[in-house]
């Protein structure tokens, strides 16, 4: 099963490039979203995905703050979790060379979790296939971010953040889980 991994920032004041229409001699009305001084809630939130083509699934997990190395072991541990639940004993992860996916504490994950599948016979082993530079276009979870961003967007009203973790996590049908966030050490 192949899986294609990215992260995405959901933004509650930009809306997404879209087209849009008005009736005949009326002006297009768009609302310019702010953020509030004392409004204590992000302006954007970050999200890791995993687009499962062979079973048309989206895979989620919202972020407390930013992707980093240890958030992205945290998510790949889970993937793999879900991955093998399914029945599936390898999994080729296509992603970009985001720094957090080639870090080394990253890459050691991967290689201490394939070594434990190998010796255990248990869990999905993953096979990194990293993408050229500046080629979005090759991973295919790019147009869901997308057709997704168009679709939950509210030109008239700002989300707050559980509204829009709720309308994305409804749009790919998913469940909304508790959000991955660094160890305090």
């Amino acid at each position: 099963m192949v899986g294609f991994l990215d992260e995405v920032w959901w933004s509650r004041l930009r809306d997404p490039m879209m087209h849009s229409w008005s009736e005949e001699g009326q002006p297009l009305q768009l609302v310019e979203k702010t953020a509030d001084k004392a409004e204590t809630e992000p302006k954007a939130i970050a999200c890791y995905g995993i687009y499962l083509r062979a079973e048309a699934q989206m895979l989620l997990r919202f972020v407390e703050q930013r992707p980093v190395s240890e958030i992205t072991c945290q998510f790949l541990e889970w993937v793999t979790a879900q991955v093998s639940e399914m029945g599936k004993r390898v999994m080729p992860l296509v992603w970009d060379n985001a720094s957090w996916h080639v870090s080394k504490q990253v890459q050691q994950w991967i290689k201490q979790h394939n070594a434990q599948v190998k010796q255990t016979g248990k869990g999905v082993r993953l096979i990194v296939c990293q993408l050229p530079v500046k080629s979005p276009w090759l991973n295919a979870i790019e147009p869901k971010w997308i057709h997704a961003k168009r679709a939950i967007v509210e030109p008239q009203q700002k989300l707050s953040v559980q509204e829009l973790k709720t309308r994305v996590c409804d749009w790919f049908e998913c469940p909304l889980l508790e959000p991955l966030a660094k160890k305090v050490s």
